[in-house]
């Protein structure tokens, strides 16, 4: 067990830390913790805070505000969170020992921003991950895009209704596709500017609208969208 490993065993218990950037004040990010269990919960916290991250009484549901769901499976995470996730304007990041691809394709269709493995969240890939999901950058590990893309391959051989490659796709112009096959390789919005050459400004006008084309709620699903339809 993920808890055991990491704090000696502690007994499993449910619960939530709001954190919030050093210095209280300092900048709109806030986080909530969520976890499946206290031991999950003290390991993503303690994290939290060797990165810079101290402790708030409530954050609030504001739009500065990411809420890390934790839990030994991604399942876990998601069920382990206290928020409402039906609205869409939830900042989620899922954290999970166990990131299969069942449970990445869960967390991309509820709305998670960005996901990361346990076993591989330092302080500072935590951080940068919070980041990622309050600046909807939706960045995806190189584990983390495999398992979806698999998912989306499982599904597809399971006869799930999503369209099949190149049937039903929405068309995208040259731009939005290379946009869009830059985010699938997990480049923020930055990189995706250097490697176009253009401004950052573009880049994010050319993902509201190509978001808007495929009717997606954020960069992941817009990921898994044209994976399952074939447009990259």
């Amino acid at each position: 067990m993920i808890g055991a490993a990491l704090l000696g065993g502690a007994a499993p218990t449910s619960g939530t830390v709001r954190l919030a950037p050093d210095g209280a004040g300092a900048g709109r990010l806030r986080v909530r913790v969520d976890a499946s269990d206290a031991a999950v919960r003290e390991a993503v916290v303690s994290r939290l805070r060797h990165g810079g991250l101290a402790a708030l009484p409530d954050p609030g549901r504001g739009p500065g505000t990411v809420v890390v769901a934790a839990g030994c499976t991604v399942d876990d995470a998601i069920d382990a969170c206290r928020v409402s996730l039906r609205d869409g304007e939830v900042r989620l990041l899922v954290v999970a020992d166990v990131l299969s691809p069942s449970g990445v394709l869960r967390a991309v269709r509820v709305g998670a921003r960005a996901m990361l493995q346990l076993a591989q969240a330092t302080p500072e890939r935590l951080v940068a991950a919070v980041h990622s999901a309050h600046q909807g950058d939706g960045r995806l590990p190189h584990g983390v895009l495999v398992a979806l893309l698999d998912g989306v391959a499982g599904a597809a051989g399971a006869g799930a209704a999503d369209p099949t490659p190149g049937t039903g796709a929405v068309p995208l112009t040259a731009r939005q596709t290379e946009v869009l096959a830059l985010m699938a390789e997990g480049h923020g919005n930055a990189a995706i500017a250097r490697a176009l050459c253009c401004s950052e400004h573009t880049v994010k006008n050319v993902i509201y609208e190509l978001m808007a084309r495929l009717q997606v709620r954020n960069r992941s699903h817009a990921v898994a969208h044209a994976v399952r339809t074939g447009l990259i």
